[in-house]
């Protein structure tokens, strides 16, 4: 007696794909339940340059170590953004010097130079100068010139350029534009700088006038200095102390 085949029949094609398309179903649920992915250009333009898949964060976020990099590197730029602007920050500067008071002084160096004074810094530059006697006039400006230029004087009111090396009478060196590897720009005779390098470049009272690649000697009395009141003072010291007679050697590159 043989076995008879049970009576096993096919799913009605109408079960077959009510049942897919409750898989279908199931599965763009699960879909929707997911995180939704967007574009960061769609979130941020400008953010990248391409676009990648990100997160759509949380309406109150934790703070992430990211952003608060970010936010601090911001902070140094804007600190070195604004020590490069001023030439020099308040917080090491001894005193806050305006331009003919300064005569273009970079001060940060004058007040290392009086913490650790130095050989004059220029030396390196001209080599050892000759002995130079100097002559006066009746202002008590005094000048000597090392060497004499073959270029055009100076015009007031015109926009020149010189190198040059501050010193005070002790030999404390408190400024330098070779050092700063950067002649100084000014319009000569109009109040710009201190008055002695006025006269004593556009020369006056028995004073030559200096030609453009002249190297001069000038030694600038207070009161075509900074008088009574010095300079770069602050709690009791002061780069240029009050009535100091100042020693410059200038050298007179010509027209800016």
């Amino acid at each position: 007696m043989g076995l008879s085949r049970p009576n096993v029949m096919s799913p009605p094609l109408f079960v077959l794909i009510t049942q897919s398309q409750s898989l279908t179903a199931s599965i763009l649920a699960y879909a929707l339940s997911l995180p939704k992915l967007v574009a960061v250009g769609e979130l941020e333009m400008n953010s990248l340059p391409f676009s990648i898949p990100t997160y759509i964060p949380n309406p109150n976020p934790t703070p992430r170590l990211g952003s608060f990099t970010a936010k601090k590197l911001h902070t140094v730029e804007s600190a070195a953004v604004n020590f490069n602007e001023t030439k020099y920050s308040e917080t090491i500067r001894p005193a806050s010097l305006g331009r003919r008071e300064a005569l273009g002084i970079g001060v940060c160096f004058g007040f290392l130079q009086l913490l650790n004074p130095q050989l004059d810094p220029a030396a390196a530059e001209t080599g050892a100068a000759p002995p130079c006697e100097y002559t006066a006039a009746p202002s008590g400006l005094a000048y000597c010139d090392n060497v004499i230029g073959s270029g055009p004087e100076a015009v007031k009111g015109q926009l020149i350029k010189a190198h040059y090396v501050g010193r005070l009478e002790n030999g404390t060196v408190f400024d330098s534009s070779y050092n700063r590897g950067k002649p100084l720009a000014f319009r000569i005779g109009v109040g710009e700088v201190i008055k002695g390098w006025d006269e004593g470049i556009l020369g006056g009272e028995g004073i030559p006038a200096m030609l453009a690649g002249g190297k001069r000697k000038l030694r600038i009395p207070p009161e075509l200095g900074y008088g009574v009141r010095g300079a770069g003072c602050r709690g009791g010291s002061c780069i240029i102390p009050p009535n100091s007679v100042l020693l410059f050697d200038v050298e007179f590159i010509g027209k800016a």
